[in-house]
């Protein structure tokens, strides 16, 4: 299959491109398109077929669910037989915008967009790109993230086009995405609204909007003391189960004072060349002339946690283009965004976790690092 990739500017939306791309969605293809997050691959969420082909493009898990994108409110009522009261305070507050609710579906969305549950993943995304698509096809757009199933997400379509050229129809190209990482998953099925996935939109801000409590899905905790799947565990949400956003190369975390994690990741690298082996450090604006690895990239400012979360994919594809053999990374605990940015960057690191001063890997967040005192979390 011929994949082709048309670019256009987000502020002047190609209506042509855009048509084409609906009759594509409309006859059960694959088309990739940008969202506010990442790339999603998309295809008709009420298609089965279409939606098995999602699955096979990507070489993903079929009981993992897909999201169904909507671009009207009222589009809820498509796929649901009752929508809950804080699905409609939050879509009024968050959507369009990076928050995805789990509701309990209806008969006509089909158990392969599921990934065979009796619930379904849906939100509004905040690109005009997005919007014209799903508005023009006039299908509800099921789409994860347009890459090959356990690769960093793509946030530009030449990530795309790495991953999945001859395996999809179409690219809508609008540049790189604004956020960087995927939405925020929360499950509005029991009385209390669950977070299965953080991330930009905050429990802080739930609460805030529901003016109640919203819990953190212990099983979040539970998988990330695994470095393996874990078997017992039906995933409720994307990404709950299985390992996500890895690069090629073995990433380790370091955590723990500034100096020590220098010093530690400079130990390693050294050993690792001593090895004949190519390593590269993640590291920000503050500490990235102290390192002495084969590459270093920084991931911004400390202070900037949207340019962290913005940058984290490309860097870890960007290792990947360079084929390094280990990568070491600095933690970034950020105040907001830290829980999502460090949710990503330890799937992806398949939770080796190193605490600079001590020689054990460590694979829980048993000790919650602030981000104060010079400290990298």
């Amino acid at each position: 299959m011929d994949t082709r990739r048309i670019r256009m500017d987000s502020l002047h939306i190609d209506r042509t491109a855009i048509r084409q791309a609906a009759d594509l969605i409309r006859s059960g293809e694959l088309v990739a398109f940008p969202t506010e997050t990442v790339y999603g691959l998309g295809a008709d969420a009420m298609n089965p077929e279409a939606s098995g082909k999602i699955y096979k493009a990507k070489g993903r898990p079929s009981d993992n669910p897909l999201i169904v994108h909507i671009a009207r409110h009222e589009d809820l009522l498509r796929i649901t037989d009752k929508v809950p009261p804080q699905a409609k305070v939050l879509a009024d507050a968050f959507w369009p915008g990076p928050l995805t609710m789990i509701i309990h579906k209806n008969g006509d969305v089909p158990r392969e967009t599921t990934g065979g549950l009796d619930t379904v993943a849906v939100r509004m995304p905040e690109h005009p790109v997005a919007l014209a698509l799903i508005a023009d096809s006039g299908c509800l757009i099921a789409a994860p993230s347009a890459n090959t199933s356990g690769k960093p997400s793509p946030t530009r379509a030449e990530h795309v086009s790495a991953d999945l050229d001859g395996k999809i129809a179409m690219i809508l190209d609008a540049g790189p995405v604004g956020i960087g990482i995927e939405s925020t998953i929360v499950d509005l099925t029991d009385n209390i609204p669950t977070i299965l996935r953080p991330g930009y939109i905050t429990k802080d801000m739930l609460e805030s909007v529901l003016c109640g409590e919203v819990r953190v899905d212990p099983g979040i905790s539970a998988l990330e003391h695994s470095e393996t799947t874990n078997e017992g565990v039906r995933p409720k949400a994307p990404g709950m189960r299985y390992r996500h956003y890895a690069p090629k190369a073995e990433l380790t975390l370091v955590e723990g004072k500034t100096d020590c994690v220098v010093e530690e990741i400079n130990r390693l690298v050294a050993e690792k060349k001593s090895e004949g082996k190519k390593a590269g450090v993640i590291a920000t604006d503050e500490t990235k002339a102290v390192y002495r690895a084969d590459y270093v990239t920084s991931i911004g400012a400390r202070t900037d946690e949207e340019a962290i979360a913005r940058q984290l994919y490309q860097i870890l594809r960007e290792f990947d283009r360079l084929d390094v053999d280990v990568i070491y990374s600095e933690c970034f605990d950020t105040p907001r965004m830290g829980g999502a940015i460090m949710n990503r960057l330890k799937k992806a690191a398949g939770y080796r976790i190193l605490h600079a001063g001590t020689k054990s890997r460590r694979q829980s967040y048993g000790e919650e690092m602030s981000f104060h005192d010079e400290r990298i979390p």
